[in-house]
């Protein structure tokens, strides 16, 4: 992640997104992304590391979780959702096992659970 998206910014990305949601919309893309990567960047805060690439498309990515680190190719442990998902994961609105459950997380690797550094935001 490229620049550091500020506590403000990142509170009304998620402000706007949950606005939407409730509103029956889908959220300006420009709202949803930065909500994405704020929450992955608290993430990244949370748990440093570099053992487990969050995936984020089209939004972003980030490498978590403390333990040996990849340099080059596809990482061992990788984990992939959409957007919506990512956000209601990361602020709490939804469990893992739950999201999981409903294949909405492309999980791979055996350090690939995140339930343990979740939410990010409560």
């Amino acid at each position: 992640m490229a620049r550091k998206i500020s506590t403000d910014d990142g509170r009304a990305a998620l402000a706007a997104v949950a606005t939407a949601r409730e509103a029956g919309v889908v959220p300006a893309r420009p709202a949803e992304a930065t909500a994405s990567r704020y929450l992955l960047q608290l993430l990244a805060e949370k748990a440093p590391g570099g053992t487990v690439e969050v995936r984020v498309p089209p939004h972003g990515a980030a490498q978590v979780i403390e333990g040996p680190r990849h340099t080059r190719g596809t990482p061992p442990n990788v984990v992939e959702m959409d957007p919506a998902t990512w956000i209601a994961l990361a602020t709490g609105a939804e469990k893992w096992a739950d999201a999981a459950a409903e294949g909405r997380i492309n999980a791979s690797g055996v350090r690939a659970d995140l339930s343990p550094v979740l939410p990010v935001r409560p």
